[in-house]
């Protein structure tokens, strides 16, 4: 599961240093879609909340 806190002053990023992409465009390590991963940088902390609740959803999807 992925934890966050909202005093975190910054979101750490989901990788984890295995990037490659599935027929959905999800990686395979960290679930992320490929604009996901690439815009990463660019995301409010709001932005990557909700990225961060995508992935865990996508987690239960494949369970």
């Amino acid at each position: 599961m992925i934890e966050h806190s909202s005093s975190d002053s910054a979101i750490k990023n989901p990788c984890v240093g295995v990037c490659a992409l599935d027929d959905k465009d999800l990686c395979i390590a960290c679930k992320r879609s490929g604009i996901e991963i690439a815009e990463w940088g660019l995301y409010t902390q709001l932005q990557k909340v909700s990225v961060l609740q995508n992935i865990q959803q996508r987690y239960l999807d494949h369970e």
